[in-house]
């Protein structure tokens, strides 16, 4: 007995999504013997994983290989210089933005323990990795330690869970999130260099690849170089037409540092956590309208661009398939030399996501010179009597020790601003325009 049996006395009963339920009519001839019900049963499994495969082979065919240039680091690792933000992705959400960019040919995912969505991120990991649609080598997974756990013995714990989280054996990059304890005092406690020192181990125990910092001027980045085994081999930080950086980011590549640019769009949907002095939108900027026209490209392909451009690699955040995809659309055009001089000269100089929550009278950082390590020049702005809150997002955030909890741990140094503000601290301040730091040669070909 064979197949054609099987056919002959088959009926399709229902047809769905899943697959045709069938039945074998069996009224139709004789009782089958026992070789008949061996040919049916091999004849529906042999249809079975042929449809397995090709519902495999139509899935892993929407995860587009695209050449995403890499920089190389300091200590022989590379990183893909576009990436996908994950940063104030609602939950419920980040799961498929994360499909969404695998699918658009992304392979770098920046992530952080205080984003509350680590695990979400982790669930398509564990989906198309399982599944063979990317190779983890081809990933570049970043995550960050909170403020709450710069303690040596705290730091390995922060980042077995993040590694839990993420369903990953080891981080490519693993960063200091904040120079910020939450311990008020003169000085960082726990110290930048118990801290690194923690972070070196997890390279040496093969939990990370590579080791970095967020949001560290160049006063705390030396202190860090003076003292390190292991040099940080990536700065994140904000960088984009209203912010360049330009004095930090020349700083960081006369070390060595490679630069990650975030907020390439001006970060317009944090003023509700991080107050500032002008509300400005980058977006709607005439300079960057007008190049889009230009150049027949969306406002976030530009800013994208110039982030390029401008010597960084980039962590734009979406939630839109669309504009996922959109957003790495960027790789084979250049804005041009008269359009990079436009955007890199705008008189606004803005520093948005500035910090100001980390903030405290008692120290160790009362202004934002010392949280920044940057002289306050320019034209001051202070806000108004100004209230320091916690980011709505890292209230829930596991707390740290007793001491960390009595100075409110560095996720609110809400002290009674009534009673202990010095209300002649400027919060924030916007900057005079100064000279670009252009490359003297044209801009560079497409990446």
């Amino acid at each position: 007995m064979n197949s054609d049996w099987v056919s002959a006395h088959c009926i399709y009963a229902d047809r769905g999504s899943r697959g045709s339920l069938r039945v074998l009519n069996f009224g139709a001839s004789s009782t089958p013997s026992e070789n008949d019900w061996h040919s049916a049963l091999a004849a529906e499994t042999r249809e079975l994983e042929a449809r397995r495969a090709a519902t495999r082979l139509a899935e892993s065919s929407q995860y587009r290989s695209v050449n995403v240039p890499r920089a190389p680091l300091r200590d022989g690792h590379s990183i893909p210089l576009v990436g996908l933000g994950t940063w104030k992705a609602d939950r419920g959400q980040v799961r498929s933005a994360v499909h969404a960019a695998l699918r658009a040919g992304y392979r770098h995912i920046d992530c952080a323990a205080v984003y509350q969505n680590e695990e979400e991120v982790g669930e398509a990991f564990a989906h198309v990795l399982g599944k063979g649609f990317v190779d983890r080598k081809e990933l570049f997974v970043c995550s960050k330690l909170w403020n709450t756990d710069h303690a040596a013995p705290r730091v390995r714990e922060a980042c077995l869970r993040s590694l839990k989280a993420l369903q990953l054996d080891y981080l490519d990059l693993y960063m200091v999130h904040w120079p910020v304890t939450g311990i008020a005092g003169p000085e960082i406690r726990p110290s930048l260099e118990e801290t690194w020192s923690a972070m070196e181990a997890l390279v040496s125990e093969g939990l990370v690849r590579s080791l970095g910092v967020s949001n560290f001027g160049r006063r705390k980045l030396e202190r860090l170089l003076a003292c390190a085994r292991i040099p940080p081999a990536v700065l994140q930080v904000e960088a984009h037409p209203y912010w360049r950086n330009d004095a930090l980011l020349s700083w960081a590549r006369a070390q060595n540092l490679h630069v990650t640019a975030f907020s390439p769009l001006g970060s317009p949907d944090s003023a509700s956590i991080f107050p500032r002095a002008l509300p400005l939108d980058l977006r709607q900027e005439p300079a960057v309208l007008r190049v889009a026209r230009g150049l027949h490209k969306d406002v976030g392909q530009v800013l994208i661009r110039w982030a390029l451009e401008h010597g960084t690699s980039v962590i734009p955040k979406s939630t839109s398939p669309q504009r996922i995809s959109s957003n790495l659309e960027v790789l084979d055009w250049c804005l041009g030399e008269e359009s990079y001089r436009a955007l890199s000269s705008l008189p606004v100089q803005q520093r948005m996501v500035n910090g100001a929550s980390w903030l405290n009278p008692r120290g160790p950082y009362s202004t934002m010179e010392a949280l920044w390590d940057e002289p306050e020049e320019g034209i001051p702005c202070p806000f108004p009597e100004p209230r320091i809150v916690a980011p709505s997002w890292a209230t829930t955030v596991e707390r740290g020790t007793s001491e960390q909890e009595d100075a409110k741990s560095g996720i609110s140094p809400q002290l009674s601003a009534s009673k202990e503000h010095d209300s002649s601290t400027p919060r924030s301040h916007a900057r005079e325009a100064r000279s670009p730091s252009l490359p003297a040669s044209p801009v560079p070909p497409p990446l």
